[in-house]
């Protein structure tokens, strides 16, 4: 339990080509009575048609929301040039490494929620800019001594402060708590407990997996008993402001100084990464005068 009861994360994402949520196509709108007329809204005997909720889109979204599907298919021809595929695990491996970020699937939905996100659209992302970043590392240098810079700069970043892995089943009361912790001293699942009765909405979906954390990230009474407790073992009854918790601890890490052979991949993709924007947009250009594109919503106007 975090002392903002759930910590956020960035979206790891580069995010150089926006995935836009529109709601027409150049093919038309989709509704009830679509087919029917080409009628898409009604106020008493007052229609909107397609054409004029598609006249309006492109008024005032129509250029940037074009500009951007033009470079998605550039970019997916390009790949597609040099067979480069993007496969379902890897698209996985990175929602799975938000999902951690956020500190778990409910808040990861939420936020979802919150900026108008589909998984799809997560995932076109994703694969818009994995594909990128394939293009464009070949022509990309990286010095062993721009890494060792800074490496140099940010030894903190690659410190490994020491963690704790740990479950929780957060309730309202001591008596509740203490019925919990008899049902696990039977043999009960703790995870299945945690999705029945922990009242932490933000970890109960995932069993009350915490992730690693350190030291200064959870409430005091939490953090005691988490660093105190052995591998395995489950905790009694931990009173915080948020309520009792029953504490489990999975896995522990001891802390270590960071050494620059170990970290090497890490900084030369965050150097990488660093590099990207800069070289997509002289990639781009050049792309754009090599490919003939005739935007018919500027020829138009």
């Amino acid at each position: 339990m975090t002392k903002k009861l759930v910590s956020k994360k960035n979206w790891k994402s580069i995010l150089l080509v926006v995935s836009l949520v529109l709601v027409f196509s150049m093919t038309g709108c989709q509704s009830k009575q679509a087919a029917d007329g080409e009628i898409v809204a009604k106020i008493n005997d007052h229609v909107i048609t397609k054409d004029e909720l598609y006249e309006y889109l492109v008024a005032e979204n129509g250029d940037r929301v074009l500009d951007a599907l033009i470079s998605e298919k550039i970019i997916t021809i390009e790949a597609e040039k040099q067979k480069i595929s993007i496969s379902e695990e890897e698209i996985q491996a990175e929602i799975d490494e938000i999902i951690s970020n956020y500190g778990g699937e409910e808040v990861f939905n939420q936020a979802m929620q919150y900026y108008g996100y589909s998984l799809d659209d997560i995932k076109k992302n994703i694969t818009t800019n994995t594909q990128i970043k394939r293009l464009l590392e070949p022509s990309i240098s990286i010095s062993e001594e721009e890494m060792q810079e800074y490496f140099e700069a940010n030894k903190e970043e690659f410190e490994q402060k020491e963690q704790v892995k740990a479950s929780h089943i957060l309730v309202e009361t001591e008596e509740e708590a203490k019925e919990i912790k008899e049902k696990l001293s039977t043999g009960e699942d703790f995870a299945e407990l945690a999705k029945e009765y922990s009242t932490d909405e933000g970890s109960k979906v995932s069993g009350g997996d915490l992730g690693y954390f350190g030291r200064g990230q959870m409430v005091p009474s939490f953090e005691e008993a988490a660093f105190s407790l052995e591998i395995d073992a489950i905790s009694e009854p931990v009173k915080s402001d948020f309520g009792y918790h029953i504490i489990k601890v999975e896995d522990k890490k001891e802390a270590k100084e960071a050494n620059y052979e170990e970290s090497k991949d890490k900084i030369k993709d965050m150097l990488l990464d660093s590099k990207i924007p800069q070289a997509y947009q002289e990639w781009y250009q050049e792309k754009l005068n090599e490919y003939e594109i005739t935007n018919y919503l500027k020829e138009n106007k």
